[in-house]
């Protein structure tokens, strides 16, 4: 099996997943390992159609969908 380092994780996040470590009754380790296969054996596609239906369901309702990529860009730039 491969081995990852993973830095900086903000501080709310590693307080979920211990939470979650504590319901569950096992390791830090194989909490993340557990949720890092869910997500990625989660199929793309029901992601993306969930995506699309929520855009379409806004756009229906009258609501502006504006592209964050420029905001996002500044943002990553400071």
């Amino acid at each position: 099996m491969a081995k990852v380092l993973i830095l900086d994780i903000p501080d709310e996040i590693v307080k979920e997943v211990k939470q979650r470590v504590k319901f569950h009754s096992r390791s830090l380790q194989q909490e993340i390992v557990d949720i890092l296969i869910k997500i990625a054996r989660q199929p793309y596609g029901d992601i993306a159609q969930r995506a699309a239906e929520i855009r379409l369901k806004l756009t229906a309702e009258g609501r502006t969908l504006t592209d964050s990529t420029e905001l996002l860009r500044e943002d990553r730039s400071r």
